[in-house]
C-alpha cells in the first residue's frame, strides 16, 4: 500500500476567498438563504431598535449564525446527493431530508429565542 499523494494546501488569503464565495454563491442560488438573510437583517435592525443587551445580542447572533450556517450545510448535503445520483433513492431521499429537518429544528429554536428577547420589549 503506498503513500496518498496530497496536493498542496491553499493560501490562508485564498481559502477565506472560497469560503465567501460560498457564501455569496448561497445567498443568491438558494430561496432559504434570501429569506434566512432578509429575516436576519430585519432582527438586527429590532435589536438596535430596541437597544438590546450584551447578552441578548449573544443569543441573538447564535439564532442567525447557527440558521444561516445549517441551511448551507442542507444546501451542500443536497448538491452532494445530487451529484452522487441522478436517481430517486430512498437513502438519498432520507439524507436531503434529515438535513432539512436539521435546519428546520434550529430556525423553529431561533424564533422562539427571538420571542423570548422581543416580546416582553414590544408589549412593554
Amino acid at each position: 500500500m503506498g503513500l496518498k499523494e496530497t496536493k498542496p494546501k491553499s493560501p490562508l488569503n485564498k481559502s477565506f476567498g472560497f469560503a465567501f464565495c460560498g457564501l455569496i454563491q448561497a445567498v443568491k442560488s438558494e430561496r432559504n438563504m434570501k429569506i434566512h438573510m432578509v429575516i436576519a437583517l430585519i432582527v438586527i435592525g429590532f435589536g438596535f431598535y430596541f437597544s438590546l443587551s450584551g447578552i441578548e445580542w449573544l443569543f441573538i447572533l447564535l439564532a442567525i449564525s447557527g440558521t444561516i450556517t445549517l441551511e448551507m450545510v442542507n444546501s451542500s448535503i443536497e448538491r452532494a446527493v445530487d451529484l452522487a445520483t441522478d436517481q430517486i433513492h430512498p437513502l438519498a431521499k432520507e439524507a436531503k431530508d434529515f438535513a432539512a429537518g436539521a435546519v428546520l429544528i434550529y430556525a423553529i429554536f431561533s424564533v422562539i429565542i427571538g420571542f423570548i428577547i422581543f416580546l416582553p420589549k414590544i408589549f412593554s
